[in-house]
Order: C-alpha cells, then structure tokens, then sequence
C-alpha cells in the first residue's frame, strides 16, 4: 500500500511540474536562454559531454569500448556500468546545481539522460528492482535530500519500473567521499551498507548521480549480492575520467 500511494503521490507531482511548466515557458539552466518546457536548450543540451567507447563494466573510456584491463584482472562486483556523461563542464556545474543547491527539477533531465544511454548503449529488459544509492541519516539530515533518490525516482516513472523505497541504508556516516583521494576512497565506505531485503534471483540497477572511483557502487553491489541479487549494474548520470597521463 506504501509503495502504491508513493507512487500516486509521484505521479501527481509530476502532472503538477508539467502543467506548470507548460503554463510558465522555461529558461535554459546554463544559458538563461528561452527553453519552452525544457530545463536546458537545443544548444546547451547537444554541447554537453558525452562518454565515447567505454568499458561496458566500469564506464572508463577503452578503444573500442571493451572490457578494460583493470577489469579484467579484477572483476568488480557489479557486472555493468551506464553513464550518460562525462564528468566535466557543464555537467559537473549542472550536478552541483542539483546537489548542493537544491534544483530538483533537474532530477527528471537526469534520469531521462540516464534511459537514452541505457537505451543507446544496452537495450535490455528492465531490472527486476532500482535502487539509489543512499545517503547516511546524518548526510540527509544536513542536505535535506538525496539526489540519488531523486534520479531514481524520475527514473522508475520514466521506465514503469519497482525502486526500492526501503529496506537498505547506510549504516554509518563517514567523510564525504569527494574530500578523499582516491587511493582513501575504498577504505573509507567499506561495510558502510546494510541489506534487509530478499533480492535473490533478481537483476538490481543501482542509481547515483556521478561516479567517480567506483569505490561505494562496488561496496553496494556486495552488500546486494549477499543479499541475493544475481546481476547488480550501476546508472549514472556522469562518469569522473582519470586524469591524462
């Protein structure tokens, strides 16, 4: 019942940021430009950057868009990664509108960047389950939300598809990630998430707005694959690249 009034209540606030959208035409997020019901412009959104061939586990640029040696050598826990973007301008100034500045709205273009890669890259059945990547009580508490959620939400309205609306968490709040070299990152979420769920024999889409190292998408997936979960892939909205050599 739970489940099915959230999703009334999504719906109903869907129909409402879309009528007032329609009534009160948009300005593009980047350019200030008139942008109908959009949030970014014609221009603004085929200038974004998007990802060229990529591993299609990791997401990090290969030649010809197969399987990295990295891994290869080290099979990460989740089986595969969907990136709509680069993380770089303006993507990381959109995010970080949406993030720490508390534009919403963005969550919809997010989640529709998130689907057209999907669609593009792996046209599949859909998960089983989606699920975002959660925040701990104490980061929520300070932002007031969790953008991941956000996405996941749009994304699940989007792809007519069951997101998890409890059940997992983040058991302990620790520095932010982005505060941390890489190198620290692992350690630093290591036995962060808890599962009470019965995912066994399903097919899971973890859901987040960037990925950076990988280092809690990979600590998640193995929280969900003690849990049952047969196959565990990550959508993102944007992909950090390595620096150049």
């Amino acid at each position: 019942m739970s489940n099915f009034l959230g999703g009334a209540l999504d719906n109903m606030r869907r129909g409402a940021l879309d009528a007032a959208r329609r009534a009160l035409p948009q300005r593009c997020e980047l350019c200030a430009a008139p942008s109908g019901a959009l949030l970014l412009c014609s221009a603004c959104l085929h200038s974004l950057p998007r990802l060229g061939p990529a591993c299609p586990v990791c997401a990090l640029p290969t030649p010809d868009g197969e399987v990295c040696g990295r891994c290869l050598a080290h099979p990460p826990l989740f089986a595969a990664t969907v990136a709509a973007f680069a993380y770089a301008f303006p993507v990381d100034r959109l995010m970080h509108a949406f993030k720490y500045h508390g534009r919403l709205a963005l969550a919809e273009w997010a989640a529709g960047a998130i689907l057209a890669e999907r669609g593009r890259r792996c046209p599949a059945l859909p998960p089983d389950r989606l699920i975002a990547l959660p925040l701990s009580r104490e980061r929520q508490r300070e932002r007031g939300y969790n953008q991941a959620y956000e996405i996941a939400r749009a994304v699940a309205r989007q792809l007519r598809a069951p997101l998890i609306r409890h059940g997992i968490r983040r058991d302990r709040a620790a520095p932010p990630q982005a505060a941390l070299p890489w190198s620290e990152r692992a350690k630093n979420v290591r036995g962060a998430f808890a599962c009470e769920l019965d995912l066994t024999e399903m097919t899971v889409a973890v859901i987040d707005d960037v990925m950076t190292t990988g280092a809690s998408l990979a600590e998640l997936a193995k929280t969900l694959k003690a849990a049952g979960a047969t196959r565990v892939e990550n959508w993102v909205v944007a992909r950090t690249l390595p620096p150049a050599a």
